[in-house]
């Protein structure tokens, strides 16, 4: 397998024909992430895994969106995008990975907004994301494959379509998100906050990409408060309401996402427990006491 990968990195004009290094980087659940350093800088590779149509990535769309944030001085810049080797090369990124304890950091939550805003104020990406629509096909998968959901899991989906309905009062214009913001696609050069890995990245509402960070972060009510007020400058009860209910359906879609990879993928990664803790946040939360309380307010005129 490394004989085949070192043929395919010498088919790409960057990296191939000159003395090369190759490490694998930790992280990624669906790729293979190395970096290559060569003579004339340093690249990170990132090798496709398994079926990405079975979980909703577009390949053509991850290497466009990756462009344009790069062009939006947001995100890594492109080298090369080879389909038929199944490899997207970017520059390296010199700078620390964020782990969820740092969003506690003073002054850290207003960075985040900040690189959240840059990349959603950037050119359109292609393609849209919304989390109901994916969470509908990727139900479909898991029941036409027999595959296990969680116990109790379709009890929740009048409170889901719920969510649903109040969202589309104050629907705002969708803006290029990443979609997928976990602490480890955040890279901390000490002057500016990077994101990075684009696979899941299209036009979406604001208030999913910054629910989700909540739900993949671990920020808790204060956090979240303080997050929205430094996205958009205010404090708009609406918009934390509609953070807060956007971070539920983040935790009830991806939820499945965990339950495809758990029979699918080749990874050595217990998807099974990442799938179950994202159900049990968006379970615990579609029960709260405060449910009633986020679907009142997100249609209120702040």
């Amino acid at each position: 397998m490394e004989d085949e990968l070192e043929r395919k990195l010498d088919e790409i004009p960057a990296l191939g024909g000159r003395p090369r290094t190759v490490e694998d980087l930790s992280g990624g659940l669906t790729n293979r992430n190395l970096k290559v350093t060569t003579p004339d800088g340093m690249f990170v590779v990132r090798c496709f895994k398994g079926d990405g149509t079975l979980l909703g990535i577009d390949r053509d769309a991850e290497h466009r969106n990756t462009a344009i944030a790069a062009e939006g001085g947001v995100g890594a810049p492109v080298v090369a995008y080879r389909q038929d080797l199944g490899m997207l090369v970017i520059g390296f990124l010199s700078g620390t990975t964020l782990e969820n304890a740092d969003f506690a950091r003073p002054g850290m939550l207003a960075r985040v907004a900040d690189s959240c805003r840059r990349l959603h104020n950037g050119g359109r990406f292609v393609g849209d994301f919304d989390m109901f629509e994916r969470q509908r096909g990727y139900l479909q998968i898991v029941r036409d494959k027999g595959f296990a959901l969680p116990g109790g899991y379709e009890s929740y989906d009048d409170r889901f379509q719920a969510v649903r309905e109040a969202l589309t009062v104050r629907q705002e214009r969708t803006v290029p998100c990443n979609n997928d913001l976990l602490a480890g696609n955040f890279l901390d050069d000490g002057v500016r906050l990077w994101l990075i890995d684009y696979e899941y990245s299209g036009n979406n509402d604001a208030c999913f990409e910054l629910g989700n960070l909540t739900t993949e972060c671990g920020l808790d009510t204060d956090q979240v408060e303080e997050l929205v007020v430094a996205y958009y400058g205010r404090r708009l009860r609406n918009r934390i309401a509609r953070t807060g209910l956007q971070s539920l359906v983040s935790a009830y879609g991806w939820s499945l996402w965990g339950v495809i990879q758990a029979e699918v993928s080749d990874i050595e990664y217990d998807f099974t427990s990442w799938g179950m803790e994202r159900f049990e946040k968006a379970a615990a939360g579609f029960r709260s006491g405060a449910f009633p309380r986020l679907l009142e307010e997100v249609r209120r005129d702040d």
